[in-house]
């Protein structure tokens, strides 16, 4: 079965996020599991550069006011897959990320930025490369959107699946811009690409796909209903039986303790000393007080409040107050990056913040760390929690989305039984969050139960196979029957 992905971006290339690590790791999973998939991405300077043995395919025309561009075919070995590359220099070679300008702005064209995405899956699925068409595309949140609907306008003869990865993303721009895509009068409207009075990418994909999935069984109940359906709700509630929740995986390539070259000292749940001394290496690091004994809790994440960070703001100073200390990694809301600075500086001892994202950074306070804190208000999949599972950094999150899905509470009857992984709350509160950090540093003072739960955790398996037979399966319902 032939697949085509098309999404935005992709590991180690170009990242923003959790997707760019999906969209490096799925084509080699789905490759072991029968599949032979390959990628269509837009021609942002990163991915050009990445690209070898580049053909151009074909230059692709305009639709409406999307311009065109050359269809390049290439390899990208720096993510192992065939790629397909719409270099068009007037949409995508631009300063600033691949979303939004230097300040953080979105960029104004941007709907007509990724139809162009749309277009190229299409004439792709129509023949543009005469020796390999798809039967399925699976097109990747909302920057994709538009592939589904682009497939349904020409006719193209494949299945389609659209995969959210974080319906609070939607792509939503002014109603006036539908005109300028190039695609049917009768696609807008209820039944169709507008919700609530916007031109909604998200809304395409949802409306127009064959087959719909998300990032995680739990995740996919959640977005039914109002609460977490994001104004989407009733569409995905209509759809239920084409929505299928498979769980992300970790590419254990790029995420083992025992094999990462990034981290100071290389482990496993046999040899737990080299995690000690990431730790001590990691304090040095920072700044902190060098002392085992001292509980460090870390963060990896966007800083927005969807990530449940408030909840760490303010539950800080009990920490400290506790011995406990804290390194956070990330960027984002620059209110939260004030107030993460300013604890820093009140406790330079206990607590650390980098303000950005630094790749072997991240890998080695995953590795340092003895709690990583997820408490997201809600959360797709969360890849964070699985990086600590397999370092032995146990996962204190809340109990939603993904989540739910791969962290056991250390409640008493799961320690009884060993399958206890990390620290599970309820409420998106300070209380029920400071519950669970009391909770958390209770079990660090017994270290046989602590080390107990660490190796349940290094124990689970998260690979991307279980996850690629799952995409193969719903591939298969895809296509005509």
């Amino acid at each position: 079965m032939r697949v085509l992905q098309v999404c935005a971006e992709i590991f180690p290339l170009l990242k923003t996020g959790g997707l760019a690590d999906v969209a490096g790791a799925l084509p080699a999973a789905l490759a072991g599991v029968g599949v032979d998939a390959r990628v269509l991405l837009p021609g942002f300077d990163a991915i050009l550069q990445g690209l070898q043995n580049a053909e151009c395919l074909v230059e692709l025309p305009g639709h409406g006011q999307v311009p065109g561009g050359r269809l390049l075919r290439g390899e990208l070995p720096a993510a192992g897959v065939t790629a397909y590359v719409l270099d068009s220099p007037a949409l995508y070679q631009r300063p600033g990320g691949p979303y939004a300008d230097a300040a953080g702005q979105s960029w104004p064209d941007n709907h007509l930025r990724f139809a162009a995405l749309g277009w190229a899956a299409a004439a792709l699925a129509l023949g543009a490369d005469t020796t390999w068409r798809p039967a399925v595309v699976n097109a990747h949140d909302w920057h994709a959107g538009l592939v589904p609907a682009c497939l349904r306008a020409t006719a193209a003869p494949v299945a389609s699946v659209y995969t959210i990865h974080n319906l609070a993303y939607q792509g939503q721009f002014d109603a006036a811009c539908f005109a300028q895509l190039g695609l049917p009068a009768s696609f807008w409207g209820v039944n169709g690409m507008e919700a609530w009075g916007q031109l909604n990418f998200m809304k395409a994909g949802l409306y127009f796909a064959d087959r719909l999935s998300t990032v995680s069984p739990t995740y996919a109940r959640e977005i039914q209903q109002p609460e977490q359906g994001m104004g989407l709700d009733g569409l995905l509630a209509g759809r239920a039986n084409v929505l299928h929740g498979i769980l992300n995986g970790v590419d254990p390539a790029v995420w083992s303790p025992a094999s990462d070259t990034l981290i100071n000292t290389r482990y496993d749940a046999s040899r737990l000393a080299g995690k000690a001394r990431c730790k001590a290496d990691l304090q040095t690091r920072l700044g902190l007080a060098l002392d085992p004994k001292a509980p460090l809790f870390c963060v990896v994440s966007r800083l927005t409040e969807q990530k449940g960070l408030p909840l760490v703001l303010n539950g800080v100073q009990a920490m400290v107050a506790r011995g406990a200390q804290l390194a956070v990694l990330g960027s984002g809301d620059a209110h939260m990056e004030a107030r993460f600075r300013a604890l820093a500086a009140s406790h330079p001892a206990s607590v650390a913040v980098r303000i950005g994202y630094d790749e072997p950074f991240a890998h080695q306070l995953v590795a340092g760390a003895d709690v990583i804190l997820v408490p997201s208000r809600f959360e797709p999949c969360g890849l964070t929690q699985l990086y600590g599972l397999a370092y032995g950094t146990l996962p204190l999150v809340r109990r939603v989305g993904g989540l739910a899905d791969t962290v056991t509470d250390s409640a008493l009857e799961n320690l009884e039984d060993d399958t206890a992984t990390g620290f599970v709350f309820e409420e998106f509160t300070d209380a029920a969050f400071d519950a669970a950090v009391r909770r958390a540093l209770a079990l660090y003072k017994r270290p046989k139960a602590w080390t107990a739960v660490m190796r349940a955790g290094m124990a689970r398996r998260h690979d991307w196979r279980v996850a690629a037979e799952a995409y193969r399966d719903m591939y298969r319902l895809a296509l005509p029957h």
